[in-house]
């Protein structure tokens, strides 16, 4: 032992500082709950932490949005099913007004009430301003955060396309089916029957602009094709007759040629079909303004009008029951999805506290026996000048 250099209390120091600095990480964590809580810590623990940390702060904000979406979608659902309950009282009065020994004048008056009704409905149907079933196009619901591999980020979103249940009539485009089959005097709307080898021939003829729109009801079955910026005649036949090929009817076939379209009917049996053009403004159940059972001839006509439009309002309510779905469904997995976060950033940073509390007392039994150690290796000095008495 040199009185220079008290090597025995130099270890006992150091032993010290080190049970104190593990004291202070020990202590740091039972009081933070994170064995990880700064970039000093663990600076590839932490980095990773605060990454996923982002993203589950992120899908937080998306779930809002996507119960927003619900909303939405849900009062456009319950609206379309409501008119979809409507129409189906108006069948019934038309069907009413079938027979001859009927008041139709108060029929019609009837019809005229719940058609108003249907108005107020579609201009209600409405969720934070946004209503679903007016106008077209579409509304996309931000649905997820998706990073690839290099940590790009994109945003990914749900469309729900709008289904316009509106009863105001579009105006009607003079010549735009001239030379169609069943044309009439103004050259507005063309009718007629397919039968085994017979073809009705459709034209669209130059006089559609932008936003007008052609619609082709086969059977029941609606077709609609709005002319597009820059749109020839060719390219509007062309449009139309994708649409009906593309829905593949039985036995239909629909061929174009320089805006000529061709529908043939091979199966055998007659196919009803109607085709109209207007300039866009009207609604999906405009053709409901039309229905006037006050004569016979406007009974017959309603009874086959009616059927086409309650059909566009079940598909209409269909299509928001899709989306909802859809977007519960999202919603559902990104709820999870924030679980698994908050679960992984657990793993990887909270500390244990079990752990932490027994290594605790051990560091504080640890820290008084350096005391200890330290104060005893700094007397051994004082031993060495008894041998000089």
């Amino acid at each position: 032992m040199g009185l220079s250099t008290n090597t025995s209390a130099l270890v006992a120091l150091q032993n010290l500082r080190t049970t104190n600095q593990s004291l202070e990480r020990v202590q740091n964590e039972i009081s933070t709950g994170r064995s990880v809580s700064n970039a000093r810590d663990n600076a590839a623990i932490f980095s990773i932490s605060t990454i996923i940390d982002s993203d589950a702060r992120g899908f937080q904000a998306i779930s809002d949005t996507l119960n927003l979406g619900t909303s939405t979608v849900a009062v456009a659902r319950e609206a379309a099913e409501t008119i979809t309950d409507l129409l189906s009282e108006i069948k019934g009065l038309v069907v009413s007004a079938q027979e001859d020994n009927v008041d139709r004048d108060t029929i019609q008056t009837d019809v005229n009430q719940l058609r108003n009704q249907i108005d107020s409905i579609v201009n209600a149907a409405q969720f934070n301003g946004l209503n679903l079933l007016q106008g077209g196009g579409g509304v996309d619901v931000l649905a997820s955060l998706d990073r690839d591999a290099s940590g790009a980020v994109t945003a990914s979103s749900i469309n729900v396309q709008r289904q316009s249940l509106e009863t105001t009539a579009g105006v009607a485009v003079g010549g735009a089916l001239a030379g169609s089959t069943g044309v009439n005097g103004a050259g507005d709307s063309a009718a007629g029957l397919v039968a085994n080898g017979n073809n009705f021939t459709l034209v669209a003829a130059a006089g559609a602009t932008e936003g007008n729109v052609f619609e082709v009801n086969i059977d029941g079955r609606n077709f609609a094709y709005e002319v597009q910026a820059g749109d020839d005649a060719n390219d509007i036949g062309q449009g139309i007759a994708n649409l009906i090929t593309d829905a593949g009817i039985t036995g239909i076939t629909a061929t174009n040629a320089s805006g000529t379209v061709t529908i043939a009917n091979a199966t055998g049996s007659t196919a009803s079909i109607e085709a109209e053009a207007n300039d866009g403004t009207g609604g999906g159940l405009g053709a409901l303004q039309g229905i006037d059972v006050s004569t016979a001839a406007g009974a017959d006509a309603a009874l086959a009008e009616i059927d086409e439009l309650i059909q566009v309002a079940v598909d209409a309510a269909a299509q928001f029951g899709s989306s909802q779905r859809r977007i519960e469904i999202q919603d559902e997995f990104v709820s999870n999805l924030i679980d698994n976060y908050r679960a992984g950033i657990s793993a990887l940073v909270d500390a244990d506290l079990e752990a932490a509390s027994a290594e605790l007392q051990a560091l504080q039994v640890q820290q008084q026996l350096n005391v200890q150690a330290l104060s005893i290796a700094n007397q051994s000095p004082q031993a060495l000048l008894q041998l000089f008495q």
